[in-house]
């Protein structure tokens, strides 16, 4: 007889400690695991054929700019290099399933949509204190100068790699900055505990505030 295998999030085992991080810092960050989405890497020419067919198919054009992302229904589509990107949907919309946008690339020179739906989770990481928190672990400049809603980056945090995407502040309650934390499953666990290592510098701290953090303040 054989044995079945229970399904696991690889964050499962820190749920609890990363929902408590609002409380810890007197709602300074927050953390969220968001559920597992749809992912598919794609791959075109910008200025091919098929181009036109993903536009409207995403309802959405695919950002050109460099380390930027645009939302595409209840997902969104993230620069990853001059002919690749992400593209993402929570609902399992099929206009952006592997099938659909491998067969609008199918007649093109380097086309490809994978599945990549397993590769990550997410994090969405809250509140005034996120920028500050994440600088400890990521040589960027988090400033919302350098770093506004609509940017994306590819670069290490807490020795993983991981791909950073700058939300729009006013999502968050208290005005602070929200950032998606896209990580490899694998290395899920390790950027739980390093988020909750660097969170300690916030615990039952009367700093903890938004003057705590002149420099990365809006």
């Amino acid at each position: 007889m054989t044995a079945e295998l229970a399904t696991t999030h690889p964050l499962d085992a820190h749920a609890t400690a990363l929902t408590g991080l609002a409380r810890d810092t007197d709602g300074g960050l927050s953390a969220e695991v968001l559920p597992t989405a749809q992912s598919v890497t794609l791959r075109l020419d910008p200025a091919g054929p098929a181009r036109a067919g993903v536009d409207a198919a995403l309802g959405a054009g695919l950002p050109t700019r460099p380390n930027t992302w645009v939302a595409a229904g209840d997902g969104e589509v993230v620069w990853l290099g001059p002919d690749e990107w992400l593209v993402t949907s929570r609902s399992g919309n099929a206009a952006v399933s592997e099938a659909a946008l491998r067969e609008l690339v199918a007649g093109e020179a380097g086309g490809a949509a994978v599945d990549t739906s397993a590769q990550r989770v997410v994090l969405r990481i809250g509140g005034r204190l996120t920028r500050e928190l994440l600088s400890f672990g990521c040589s960027l400049d988090l400033h919302p100068r350098s770093f506004p809603a609509g940017r994306s980056a590819q670069t290490l945090l807490g020795g993983a790699g991981v791909l950073l995407l700058a939300r729009d502040a006013a999502a968050d309650a208290d005005g602070g900055a929200v950032l998606d934390v896209h990580v490899r499953s694998s290395f899920a666990g390790h950027l739980a505990d390093w988020l909750l290592d660097a969170a300690q510098e916030f615990r039952d701290d009367p700093a903890a505030d938004p003057a705590a953090a002149p420099a990365l303040a809006g």
